[in-house]
């Protein structure tokens, strides 16, 4: 019945996407940001401590819960830890009544024909299935296009529904993240290739099978409407993609119809030295101005 209530509450209501889900290579920079230098930890165990701790500090604040935000995309490590003694995917949903999602990706491959390829997922079948059992609704994975490569697009583009059949396949609903980065020299031209390969890989789906996608905010305005509105999919939200909060939240209101997913631009202006009063402040004020941001 979960699901049922979760697919609802996706579709339907005002609110966007937290994502925790820093993994790897950018989680010390999350933490320096957070205000814990790399001095205060040691290997990699203790890092993911860390970063679960400030995890947790979040999902727990007044400030976090379902009534703006819909869902929240965990790192791997992170859905195998607990928040309060219970499993953060089903602390997320019991007690916040947030969405659980997964980032499944292992990382990047380097740059060929203008994009990164995801690297292979061997393990993909295995890691979907603890998912499902832990409570989780719906998976995320991530590609970079770096150049308006009208090959490199369609292999991104199709590697990720490749992916994302495999997801659906195991009960989850995918995110399919193609992201367009935003220092790409010619990043116009490359969202409309990004449109045109979307648009003909959903129109090959059946009625039944509905994916999310996550895209960085285009150069113009209300590009993505048709995505938006294509029965196979469920949302349509954005990535900060590096842009400021302030940034972020006004390219986000111009565009009709999506909504943010944002990591960096949600965790702006949080610290570890901040008390509760001012951590849950700050988080607090973040939250209602993407929320706002999301809602045009």
């Amino acid at each position: 019945m979960s699901f049922e209530q979760q697919l609802r509450k996706v579709l339907t209501q005002d609110g966007f996407l937290a994502a925790l889900d820093q993994s790897g290579g950018s989680t010390p920079k999350a933490l320096r940001l957070y205000g814990i230098q790399e001095t205060e930890y040691s290997g990699e165990e203790a890092m993911y401590t860390k970063v679960h701790e400030m995890r947790t500090r979040i999902i727990t604040s007044p400030a976090f819960n379902g009534d703006r935000i819909l869902g929240a995309i965990l790192f791997e490590n992170t859905m195998d830890r607990q928040i309060q003694g219970k499993g953060s995917a089903q602390y997320l949903w019991e007690q916040k009544r947030v969405v659980p999602f997964l980032k499944v990706d292992k990382g990047l491959a380097n740059e060929a024909d203008g994009v990164q390829m995801m690297k292979p997922m061997p393990d993909l079948g295995k890691l979907l299935e603890r998912a499902s059992k832990q409570g989780v609704f719906g998976t995320k994975m991530r590609s970079v296009i770096k150049q308006a490569s009208p090959s490199g697009i369609a292999a991104v583009v199709a590697q990720q529904f490749e992916v994302g059949m495999q997801i659906l396949e195991g009960g989850l609903v995918p995110i399919i993240e193609p992201e367009v980065d935003i220092e790409c020299p010619d990043k116009a031209e490359a969202e409309d290739l990004l449109e045109t390969a979307l648009l003909s890989h959903l129109d090959e789906l059946s009625p039944e099978q509905v994916v999310m996608l996550k895209l960085t905010l285009p150069e113009v305005d209300n590009l993505y409407t048709r995505l938006i509105e294509h029965p196979c999919v469920v949302r349509v939200v954005a990535l900060s993609g590096g842009y400021s909060r302030h940034k972020a939240n006004a390219r986000l209101a111009r565009n009709e119809g999506m909504i943010a997913s944002f990591s960096r631009a949600l965790s702006e202006g949080l610290s570890a030295t901040q008390s509760d009063a001012e951590f849950n402040a700050a988080l607090d004020e973040a939250i209602a101005s993407i929320f706002e941001a999301s809602r045009t």
